[in-house]
């Protein structure tokens, strides 16, 4: 059974592990998804090195405990959550290893965040293939989850330019995992949700950049089979298609305007289309500004913002940006790397707008012949229960070699909302709602964002050929299923958790 909590607490101050000849010790903590929903009371490690890893698996194995992972904390829900048992935090095991710029390959430990590759490459004139919305996940966290970004379309996910790593296994085992060598592991721990071991040793592949700046092009769509439309012209035709593409929609917009929203376009621009871009190609230069419209401090933003937390100012918010959207500037505009891709970090600790109780984000991906009337119908559905999200993201993807990949050829639909003691158990049964809909339609669904999937939904958007596929090799690699979290337990009632 077990330890409760409080026992927990008693325990873990005295449980010490070997992290390569240096005694470190277990932390009793409490650990939030990102979104504030959730938490756990945990055994926490910060592990430095390969051997405090294994030290660490050794330890869980002694004590019968087991093991979740930790990057920076970024995923949503309950992936980096792990009730009683140990979570292993690699922001200490944080070193770029080597990076060679005349090929454009860099080598980190798992605890390198996105960000920091970044800042080590584009002097050099690199750039990571695929980034979130936010600099901060670590390498192994996006390789885990296998995160994708505004060009999935085009570059597919980041599993795609992942050249190997090393897996260390629950056992204490260490495989070397590539295309060539332990295919297997290779193509599942990329999706795998840190549930088959600890990817140590990465070797990422990168993209040349000839100008610090992309060239961006927003537009305005009345509603979503505009939005779709609009989208597919962009991205359609390979010989002038934009290298990438996001859309934000107004999830208050009904009728005619149900789906309204923008979309932005961007161009990356090579030293001959941007000679003065070539100065950006610097990590200083890229840095967020500080300060919002050259006044705010963004330290202040979310604290502006949270008066308006309300479904009432969410809908002002919205009608202002619909508002700008559709009257403000027109054309093209040029904008760093940085700014058009991290577009999240503008405002430090903008989830604080949803506090105290936090937001979920359903995240789902719907094939394209069915993807247009099942968004409708998800908005629709949320406006007739009054439970309208805050920020609604599409994105456009195509397929993927790896085994619990979320793409598909079509289309994906961010949803934030906002949870609060009365809403809760309506939310969870409208995502549990959407969900039905979203396997209706052959979707899927992404791990890194998920808070209330249920395993009968996980199973049916997969199949059994690729869940029991994924279960053999963790019985192969992890024979005590000693890897868990507070997601696995709930996605796998079976195989993998218990």
């Amino acid at each position: 059974m077990a330890a409760s909590p409080d026992l927990l607490a008693l325990q873990a101050a005295a449980i010490q592990f070997d992290d390569a000849g240096t005694s470190r010790s277990l932390v009793a903590a409490r650990v939030d998804g990102w979104g504030m929903s959730s938490h756990a009371v945990v055994r926490l490690a910060r592990p430095r090195s390969v051997a405090g890893v294994q030290a660490v698996f050794e330890l869980a194995a002694t004590h019968g405990w087991t093991v979740g992972l930790r990057g920076a904390g970024r995923s949503y829900g309950d992936a980096a959550l792990n009730e009683a048992g140990i979570v292993l935090d690699f922001c200490d095991f944080a070193t770029v290893q080597w990076w060679e710029p005349t090929t454009g390959h860099i080598v980190v430990d798992p605890g390198v965040t996105i960000g920091q590759v970044w800042q080590h490459v584009v002097g050099d004139g690199w750039w990571p293939p695929v980034v979130s919305g936010t600099m901060f996940p670590t390498v192994a966290g996006a390789a885990a989850m296998n995160i994708h970004g505004k060009n999935n379309y085009k570059a597919g996910p980041i599993g795609d330019w992942i050249e190997r790593f090393r897996l260390v296994t629950p056992v204490g085992e260490i495989v070397d995992c590539s295309r060539d060598d332990n295919a297997d592991l290779f193509h599942a721990a990329i999706s795998g949700f840190g549930m088959l071991g600890v990817m140590v040793d990465i070797e990422l592949r990168l993209k040349p950049v000839g100008s610090g700046r992309v060239e961006v092009e927003p537009a305005w769509a009345p509603n979503l089979a505009a939005m779709f439309e609009r989208f597919e012209a962009y991205i359609g035709d390979p010989a002038t298609a934009a290298d990438y593409c996001v859309g934000w929609i107004d999830a208050f917009g009904s009728g005619r305007s149900l789906g309204r929203g923008q979309i932005h376009a961007a161009w990356a621009l090579s030293a001959d289309q941007d000679p003065e871009g070539r100065v950006l190609l610097d990590a200083a230069a890229q840095a967020l500004p500080d300060r919002l419209f050259g006044l705010i401090p963004k330290v202040w933003m979310w604290r502006l913002i949270k008066p308006f937390s309300t479904p009432l100012g969410m809908r002002a918010i919205n009608l202002a940006k619909v508002l700008a959207s559709r009257f403000g500037p027109k054309g093209r505009y040029r904008q760093s790397h940085a700014g058009f891709h991290f577009l999240l970090d503008y405002v430090p600790d903008w989830k604080r707008i949803y506090e105290p109780g936090g937001l979920i984000q359903f995240q789902s991906f719907v094939p394209k012949e069915t993807a247009l009337a099942t968004f409708e119908r998800l908005l629709r559905m949320q406006q007739e229960r009054g439970l309208v999200n805050w920020l609604s993201v599409i994105k456009r993807h195509r397929p993927d070699s790896f085994l619990l990949t979320h793409a598909l050829d079509g289309w994906s639909l961010a949803q934030d909302f906002a949870i609060t003691d009365r809403n809760r158990v309506a939310v969870w049964q409208l995502c549990q709602d959407m969900a039905a809909i979203v396997v209706d339609a052959g979707g899927r669904f992404y791990p890194a964002k998920d808070s209330t999937l249920s395993p009968a939904h996980w199973r049916a958007s997969h199949g059994d050929e690729r869940l029991d596929a994924f279960v053999a090799l963790k019985a192969r690699v992890d024979p005590d299923a000693r890897m868990q979290t507070n997601l696995s337990r709930r996605l796998f009632r079976s195989g993998t958790a218990d």
